[in-house]
C-alpha cells in the first residue's frame, strides 16, 4: 500500500462510487478497483461494502480513511517543506469573520501581496465556529476569530483589539426606550457567529425582553436594523465605517469600553511555512491593539450614552 492507493481509497469515499472516483483521479475505471482489491488482500480486510447504488466505506475501511487523511496531510507537508527556501511563495489560505475582512484586511492584503507577489493569498469568511474546524481541518492555514477560545490543536495570538456597540434605529435614543420596544429582535448572523452570546447577555443582564433573528450577511443584519426590526452587536469602527445611515445609532456599551480581541489561530503542528510566517509578520505590524483611545473616528457619528 502507498500513497496512491490511499488517494484512491479517499476519492471512492468521498463520491461512493468508482467511477467518480476515476474520473477525479482521471484515471480509467478498470484500475480502481483491481487496486483497492490488492489493498484488501494486503491487509486481510474489506474497505468498502458493495450495495446496489456504489460503495461505502466497512468499519475497517473508516478507520483507514482517519489515518489516510492525516498521511496525505503529513505527505504533502513533507513536500512544501523540502522546497521550504525561506522565500514566501505557493498557496496561503486564511480566513477570517466578516468584521474583520471589512475592517483590519484589506490593508494586510494589499501590503502583503504587494510585498509577495509569489504568494497565492486567498481570504475566505465564515463564522468563528466555521473558521476554527476549517483550521483544524487544515482546509485553511490559518484565520482570524472573533471569541476567547481554547482547543489542544491550536495556537491563538491576538491580533486585534474592537470596542463593540450596540446599534439601533435611531429612534430608540436610550436603552430604556429599546427596552420598551415592541417585539424587540437580536440580530445576529448564523450559529457559529461569536457575537451572539454577547448580544443576548447585553440585553438580558440590562432585563430587556428579546427574541433571536438569526441572517445570512452583514447587509441583511444592517436592513433589519435600520428598518427597526431590532438591535445587533458589532464594532466601534465597523458602524463608523459602514453604518452612517441617519436611521441608525450606536450606543455605548461600558462592558466592551476596554475591548474586546481579535485572534488569529492556527494549527499548533502545523507546517509554519515562509508565506504564513510574513503574513502573521505584517498583521502584527498592523494591529490596532495599542490604539483604542477616546480621539475616535466614531465621534462624528450618531451615538448614545446609557
Amino acid at each position: 500500500m502507498d500513497i496512491d492507493d490511499l488517494k484512491i481509497i479517499a476519492a471512492v469515499a468521498k463520491h461512493g462510487s468508482m467511477n467518480r472516483a476515476a474520473a477525479e483521479l482521471h484515471t480509467v475505471q478498470s484500475s480502481i478497483p483491481a487496486r483497492i482489491r490488492l489493498v484488501e488482500e494486503e491487509l486481510g480486510v474489506r474497505l468498502f461494502v458493495r450495495h446496489s447504488r456504489g460503495v461505502r466505506l466497512s468499519d475497517a475501511g473508516t478507520r483507514l480513511l482517519s489515518y489516510s487523511d492525516r498521511i496525505q496531510t503529513l505527505f504533502s507537508e513533507a513536500i512544501a517543506a523540502v522546497k521550504e527556501d525561506g522565500i514566501p511563495k505557493g498557496s496561503l489560505k486564511i480566513g477570517s469573520t466578516e468584521p474583520t475582512v471589512s475592517m483590519r484586511l484589506p490593508q494586510i492584503v494589499a501590503e502583503y501581496s504587494k510585498e509577495y507577489p509569489a504568494v497565492e493569498l486567498t481570504i475566505t469568511t465564515g463564522n468563528t465556529t466555521e473558521l476554527i474546524e476549517q483550521v483544524v481541518e487544515q482546509t485553511l492555514d490559518g484565520a482570524f476569530v472573533a471569541a476567547p477560545m481554547s482547543h489542544p490543536e491550536l495556537i491563538h495570538e491576538p491580533i486585534f483589539r474592537e470596542e463593540l456597540v450596540l446599534a439601533s434605529h435611531s429612534s430608540l435614543q436610550s436603552m430604556d426606550e429599546i427596552a420598551n420596544a415592541k417585539d424587540l429582535k437580536a440580530i445576529v448572523l448564523d450559529f457559529g457567529c461569536s457575537f451572539r452570546d454577547r448580544l443576548s447577555d447585553v440585553l438580558t443582564t440590562r432585563g430587556i425582553s428579546h427574541q433571536v433573528l438569526s441572517v445570512a450577511s452583514f447587509d441583511t443584519i444592517r436592513s433589519c436594523v435600520q428598518s427597526g426590526v431590532g438591535v445587533t452587536l458589532l464594532p466601534r469602527e465597523l458602524f463608523a465605517a459602514s453604518w452612517k445611515d441617519v436611521s441608525t445609532i450606536a450606543h455605548e456599551l461600558p462592558e466592551f469600553a476596554g475591548g474586546v480581541e481579535t485572534f488569529f489561530i492556527r494549527r499548533f503542528d502545523g507546517q509554519q511555512s515562509s508565506a504564513l510566517d510574513a503574513f502573521l509578520a505584517k498583521s502584527r505590524a498592523l494591529s490596532n491593539r495599542q490604539q483604542i483611545s477616546a480621539d475616535h473616528p466614531l465621534s462624528k457619528f450618531p451615538i448614545a450614552a446609557l
